[in-house]
Order: C-alpha cells, then structure tokens, then sequence
C-alpha cells in the first residue's frame, strides 16, 4: 500500500513568501487548520479568510479548519503558563484526542499531501506533531514530513 504524505507546518517566524513556497513546493493540496483560534488578529497572514485566499489564488490548495484536533483552551493555557510541564501536555492531549475518536473526524484520502496547521514554529512542541504521529499510529501507512 503506497504512503500517505502528510506534512506539518507551523506560520510563526516565517514570513508570507517563505511560508506559501514552502507548501507549493511540497505540493500541499490541502491545509488542515487545527487550531483552536484561527482569527486571531496574531495571525498575519494565516487568519482564516486571509489564508483561503492566499492558498486557493498562490498554491492551488484548499482549506479545512478542524478545531476537534486542537486541544482545549484549559490544557493550552496550563501549558503557556507553565502550570503544566510538556510530558503533561502531551499526556492530556493524547488521552482528548483518543477521546474524540479524531479518526473519525477525516478521511484517509483527505490526508493525502495535507499539510496540518498550527502556530508553533517547529514542532517539537506542538500539537501539530501529536495528531500526526497519532494518525500515523492509527491509519499505518502515513509519511510524515515536517515543513
């Protein structure tokens, strides 16, 4: 069974040209935006509005926003404020996820040169990473590359 290319990408520290590059060159077909916040004036250029344009009219790709793959405020805010180490975070994050059955959420072939959204520069320490490497677990045949 061929692979599943699915990319991660973070839009923090990264400026609109190397960022929409970036996922043409991947060939991203699609952004799911997971999350929880994708108005935030913060943003930039990756408010949602902003962001369906710019990938429709730059990259030819098309947008999702699955605010079920982020996590809640609560465990993102204990984790800002250090409330919460990031083995913590992790562990709460797995244990909603499986929760909400987030396999359920999408289709394989949805994932197919998807590129998963989130703020967070790299990602080592984001949830980005953790969805990923839980559809990785959970559908087997799913390449991760990180942009």
């Amino acid at each position: 069974m061929p692979k599943i290319k699915l990319f991660t990408i973070g839009f923090t520290k990264r400026t609109a040209q190397n960022f929409f590059s970036t996922l043409k060159q991947a060939g991203v077909s699609r952004i799911i935006d997971v999350r929880l916040n994708n108005v935030s004036q913060l943003a930039g250029f990756a408010k949602k509005n902003d962001l369906i344009y710019f990938l429709n009219e730059l990259c030819g790709s098309e947008y999702m926003h699955k605010p079920q793959l982020a996590p809640t405020k609560e465990i993102l805010d204990d984790f800002k404020k250090k409330e919460i180490t990031w083995a913590e975070y992790e562990r709460q994050f797995l244990t909603l996820i499986k929760k909400r059955s987030i396999e359920n959420l999408i289709q394989t072939n949805e994932l197919e040169n998807a590129c998963l959204l989130c703020s967070e520069p790299t990602p080592e320490y984001c949830h980005r990473r953790l969805v990923g490497e839980y559809f990785q677990t959970t559908f087997k045949n799913i390449e991760i590359t990180h942009l």
